[in-house]
């Protein structure tokens, strides 16, 4: 079982904190990791793509000439996709580029994913993340305090105040315990939680 110090927002250490080894410490499937950012970005794609076909182009339906004896290929009118201006074969349509990943191997990327956080010494506890007002620069100062160039921020709820206060930041996301996600974990270098979202997250997943 991992067992890791939890700091204040001073970097100041103020105790330790026992992770479950079903969540955090658990053996990393790079298998599972690509599949559940695989499903994570196909559902965020749009679908929206179009074209049009034969018979939604504008065009007459009239055929352009007789079908013998001009000593031109034949032709039924000017929609044809062989034509400049005609219908496109087989072009986009609108779809969903969702597919189905099992709940079960979606927990176990989760968990692939934290657990290499923690192997990587990449994870930061804290006992609470409170800020005063809405100011980047506070959070920039957080940073600068642990050092870290980039990070994910996972809270045990909602906070406004640290949420608007990180948005203009490039190199920060801020997530609800709710809301922690695979790709996420993954896209940043450094994940930084409060101990009550580690507890939340640790409930979420299955662990004791």
């Amino acid at each position: 079982m991992p067992t890791i110090d939890v700091y204040n927002a001073g970097r100041e250490k103020v105790s330790t904190v026992d992770l479950d080894d079903a969540v955090f410490g658990g053996e990393v499937k790079e298998h599972l990791l690509y599949s559940a950012v695989r499903y994570q970005l196909a559902a965020r794609r749009a679908g929206t793509h179009k074209v049009k076909g034969r018979a939604e182009v504008s065009g007459s339906g009239k055929k352009p000439w007789k079908q013998k004896g001009t000593g031109r290929a034949r032709a039924g009118h000017k929609r044809s996709p062989i034509w400049r201006g005609g219908g496109v074969v087989f072009g986009p349509t609108p779809r969903s580029y969702a597919f189905k990943l099992n709940k079960k191997v979606r927990r176990a990327a989760l968990c692939s994913a934290l657990s290499r956080r923690v192997q990587e010494n990449k994870l930061v506890v804290l006992d609470k993340l409170e800020l005063p007002e809405i100011k980047t620069r506070q959070v920039v100062d957080f940073l600068g305090r642990f050092e870290l160039s980039d990070a994910l921020v996972v809270l045990d709820s909602r906070d406004e105040t640290v949420l608007r206060s990180a948005r203009n930041l490039t190199n920060v996301t801020v997530l609800p315990s709710e809301g922690l996600n695979v790709y996420d974990v993954l896209h940043r270098q450094n994940l930084v939680m409060t101990q009550a979202a580690v507890e939340a997250v640790t409930a979420r997943l299955g662990g004791n």
